[in-house]
């Protein structure tokens, strides 16, 4: 029977991609939903003057690439260019979630010269433990900006490596941008104070300029809505087959099977297993229990949500998937934000 139900769609568990350095590093694009943000279509808030504040600190930032024009012409006219004094190599965007921070990092980046990379906390931590430190930095070297979306303080031993890898990079001239980790809706617990951002990098604090950005979610998103689900196995299996009919790209996998299945992957290669899909289908969703799985498919879903491919599953809600006392936890700010993209992504 179970064959049967898994003719209808491949499996991501058949997927056990491997992918070179530079393949790696290829991966580190703003998402897809970023490709034309840019500093001239973000729409400050005008009930909130730090937006407007911030992004004209932004585009002094921005405006260092640029050369600086030359008076005169003809061939004694024609001096080195220059870069404008911007200040700091680094900026950190403090503020909520949906205030703007990812679009203003992503139009940094889209304004950089290369080579450049963006990427979040998770996915420089990723690389960096697939490739070996020296190898990260050696792969690196040279890069004119780095951009790090979501950076993390809960895990001291990644803070600390991140700092130490940023700040060899910055010694060689990279430029750096980075923003906070609030999860969506995180029901008032609101932002990282800066401080706590400048204490837990204070090797390489001194570089960066920290620009507040108030305001509200334009979103507006509830966390307390549950993740979309079907009624059973068979609902699901039919809502796949009509997929698949339609020419769409989905796979059909038993969630415990998947869950081992990331655990024999390492999560810089997430991205790859999902390549070239427009959904991906979960059967039998249940709580997980067990720390490293749940943070492993927090890991995944990041790559699913900035894919933006649509989530069908039974079983229990995916809002639902991290039990006990993982909400409680060190790691709680992870999971909210995986519940939250879970939330968006979930369809029936």
């Amino acid at each position: 029977m179970t064959d049967e139900r898994q003719a209808v769609a491949p499996r991501l568990t058949e997927r056990t991609p491997s992918m070179s350095a530079a393949e790696l590093a290829a991966t580190l694009v703003p998402p897809r939903q970023f490709d034309q943000a840019s500093l001239e279509n973000y729409r400050p808030d005008p009930d909130f003057p730090s937006q407007s504040e911030a992004l004209e600190r932004i585009r002094a930032f921005a405006g260092s690439w640029k050369p600086a024009a030359v008076k005169g012409g003809g061939l004694f006219g024609r001096k080195k260019p220059k870069t404008t004094d911007a200040g700091k190599s680094g900026i950190y965007l403090d503020g909520g979630f949906g205030v703007g921070k990812t679009h203003l990092l992503a139009a940094l980046w889209h304004a950089a010269p290369g080579p450049k990379y963006f990427g979040t906390f998770i996915e420089y931590t990723a690389l960096i433990g697939a490739l070996g430190y020296a190898g990260a930095v050696k792969l690196f070297a040279g890069a004119r900006f780095i951009a790090i979306d979501e950076f993390e303080l809960d895990d001291p031993g990644d803070t600390m490596l991140m700092t130490r890898f940023l700040g060899e990079l910055a010694a060689q001239g990279t430029r750096l941008a980075a923003t906070s980790n609030t999860p969506p809706n995180a029901l008032g617990e609101g932002r990282f104070a800066a401080s706590d951002f400048l204490r837990e990098i204070q090797a390489i604090a001194d570089r960066f300029d920290i620009l507040r950005i108030d305001g509200v979610d334009y979103r507006r998103r509830d966390i307390e809505g549950h993740a979309a689900v079907f009624a059973d196995d068979a609902a699901l299996q039919q809502a796949v087959e009509r997929r698949v009919e339609s020419g769409q790209s989905i796979t059909l996998d038993d969630f415990a099977e998947l869950v081992h299945h990331l655990g024999t992957i390492h999560p810089s290669r997430y991205i790859k297993i999902i390549e070239g899909l427009d959904a991906i289908a979960v059967r039998d969703v249940t709580p997980l229990t067990n720390q490293t799985d749940a943070l492993r498919l927090v890991a995944f879903v990041d790559r699913v949500y900035d894919a933006q491919l649509q989530v069908l599953a039974s079983g229990t809600p995916f809002d639902e998937v991290f039990a006990g006392d993982m909400l409680n936890g060190g790691y709680r700010k992870k999971y909210l934000r995986a519940v939250s993209r879970l939330i968006a992504s979930a369809t029936v």
